[in-house]
């Protein structure tokens, strides 16, 4: 490890950033030294300039992928390297707001009954019945599915905050028959590692993509179904079920109600397409 990594980590973990956020920042920055073929702290705003515009030019990244990335090289240079110049030098690109996909109850009914195993559809149902993101589920301990208060806790959610979120009965059955499936019952986490899944650590937030993906896949509802979707699902389904936005915030996990206004708009778009499905209490009466 070299001295500058070293430092830049120490600073990342004295702000108590997530794992994911310090992956992320060192990964921009192994990139950025790369793509120049020079030290990185050997770098100023005019090579942070020609960056930004690769990526967006040759790269062809997402508005808010760069927006991550820029505030990686701030970081760097502003409190790693202790660097200043000119906010106005490495601008945050404008964000591009794009409707998130969401699919209907139906659809997601056959999506978790295309499941091709146990697993994958553990997975699926918990993305969807509660919400979670993809790396709170890989973080998921046996302690943390609490049946006699039916709800699971998730503990260390983004922005280090823990949060209970519903258990139905019938993702708590299924959670049980996962855990039947298991060839090695780990003592700590719901969901372990490796393809025998039999470590003594939990899988990985990759891990969490591959049975979206494929059940999407053999599901034919096409190649842009992912963790996130689900979770877009469960608060869309549920404010149209007769949810307030603050419970919504609140099982989602976001420190801004604003975060959430936005299925506001998709509930809206959905019944003026005429794809309301009416349930009674939470999303889908698939995962009750």
């Amino acid at each position: 490890m070299t001295h500058i990594r070293k430092i830049m980590l120490e600073e990342l973990e004295r702000r108590n950033y997530s794992q994911s956020t310090v992956r992320a920042y060192v990964s921009t920055i192994t990139d950025v030294a790369r793509y120049f073929r020079r030290p990185p702290d050997q770098l100023g705003p005019k090579n942070i300039r020609e960056y930004q515009a690769y990526l967006f030019r040759e790269r062809k990244l997402d508005a808010n992928t760069v927006n991550q990335r820029t505030g990686a090289l701030r970081f760097f240079f502003n409190t790693t390297l202790k660097k200043t110049w000119p906010m106005a030098e490495t601008p945050y690109p404008r964000k591009v707001f794009r409707l998130p996909k969401v699919l209907s109850q139906a659809e997601v009914a056959h999506l978790i009954d295309s499941a091709a195993t146990i697993f994958d559809r553990t997975i699926v149902m918990t993305l969807y019945a509660t919400g979670m993101r993809r790396a709170e589920l890989a973080a998921l301990k046996i302690g943390d599915v609490d049946s006699e208060r039916m709800v699971i806790h998730v503990r260390g959610g983004k922005g280090r905050k823990d949060r209970d979120v519903m258990l139905s009965p019938k993702l708590l059955e299924q959670l049980r028959q996962h855990w039947r499936a298991l060839k090695r019952k780990s003592n700590e986490w719901l969901f372990p590692g490796n393809r025998w899944q039999t470590a003594n650590r939990p899988i990985t937030t990759n891990v969490v993509w591959r049975p979206c993906k494929e059940t999407a896949q053999r599901a034919g509802l096409g190649p842009d179904i992912h963790p996130h979707t689900l979770r877009h699902c469960f608060a869309t389904h549920l404010l149209e079920a007769g949810a307030d936005l603050r419970t919504i915030q609140i099982l989602l996990g976001h420190q801004d109600l604003e975060e959430t206004t936005i299925y506001l708009h998709l509930s809206k778009l959905h019944r003026s397409f005429g794809n309301r499905i009416e349930v009674g209490g939470y999303p889908g009466s698939v995962c009750r």
